[in-house]
Parts: structure tokens; C-alpha cells; sequence
């Protein structure tokens, strides 16, 4: 019986550390970053994150940027389908989808630096990813009549941080 109690002792260890994965690695390389909540809500979100180690919790938070980059993009397209017939607000969501899209090929761009280990050149991507949405905010500042709304700016917030994660998690990697 000794040994049973033994055997069920060294499965249930077994299958909790299967099943846990490194969430060590997740808290710790997330209390390194700007937004740590936020990089462990993510990153605790996805199933491959316990298997991962630091370069591969960067690019889980890069692939997370992109899709918000991207849906962010396709979201002010549609926008200009469903606007009132104001020009400025249509170029100005013109460009903004644009800038969203910029911001999305490099973090693209970003993934085949990691791959090759030249972190210079990712972290300057995803520097660059988090910049192209000030590009949008500036374009509505130029129109004082329009007004930068609230799905936008929260969209931006959110990309920026996500970008600031990544930026962080980046310097602990190859400088």
C-alpha cells in the first residue's frame, strides 16, 4: 500500500507540473515589464505560454499585437463604409486603418527577427509597431472639427502596452 500512496503521489506531481507548465517563468518575466498585469493576463490566457520560454512569451504577446493591429486596421476600414458622407473623417480613417496595418507588418517583420536572434532589429520593429498609431491620433489633431473617438484611443492603449511587454521582455533577451 506504501508503495500506491508512493506511485499516486509521484502521477499527481507529475500531471501538476504537466498542467502548471512555468508559471514561474510567466510571473518573472512579466514583473520585468511596464505592464506586468497585463503580460500575465495574456500570456496566462494562452495554453502554449507554460512551454515557453522568455523568447517565446515575447512572441505570443507579438502575435497577440498583430491581431490587434490588425483588427484594428480592418475595423477603421469598415468605418469609412459606414460614415456620413464627411471626406476629412473618411481620409482620415483612410490612413488610419493604413497606419494599423504598418503597425501590424512590423510586428510581422519583428517574428523573423526573433527567429534569427537579432534583437536590435526586433526590438526596433516593435518600437515602430507602437509608434504608427500616434500617426492616426496626430491625423485628427490636424482636423480640430474631428474629434479622436474613444475606440480608437483605447485600441491604441492597448497595442502601445502590449508593444511596451514585448520592448521589455526584449531587453532582458540580447543587449
Amino acid at each position: 500500500m506504501t508503495s500506491s500512496v508512493y506511485m499516486f503521489l509521484l502521477i499527481s506531481l507529475i500531471l501538476t507540473s504537466l498542467t502548471n507548465g512555468d508559471a514561474g517563468l510567466i510571473q518573472t518575466t512579466c514583473k520585468t515589464t511596464k505592464y506586468a498585469d497585463l503580460c500575465v493576463s495574456i500570456l496566462q490566457s494562452d495554453p502554449t505560454s507554460l512551454n515557453s520560454d522568455t523568447k517565446g512569451l515575447a512572441l505570443i504577446l507579438i502575435r497577440v499585437a498583430t491581431a490587434n493591429a490588425t483588427a484594428t486596421s480592418t475595423f477603421l476600414s469598415s468605418q469609412l463604409l459606414t460614415t456620413t458622407n464627411d471626406t476629412t473623417l473618411k481620409t482620415v480613417l483612410k490612413e488610419c486603418s493604413h497606419m494599423y496595418a504598418f503597425s501590424g507588418d512590423a510586428l510581422r517583420a519583428s517574428v523573423q527577427d526573433f527567429a534569427s536572434e537579432s534583437y536590435d532589429y526586433a526590438y526596433m520593429h516593435v518600437m515602430a509597431a507602437a509608434d504608427y498609431p500616434n500617426a492616426c491620433r496626430n491625423a485628427f489633431r490636424r482636423y480640430p472639427k474631428l474629434i479622436y473617438p474613444e475606440a480608437i484611443a483605447s485600441r491604441e492603449d492597448e497595442l502601445k502596452h502590449i508593444c511596451d511587454v514585448v520592448l521589455g521582455m526584449t531587453d532582458h533577451l540580447g543587449f
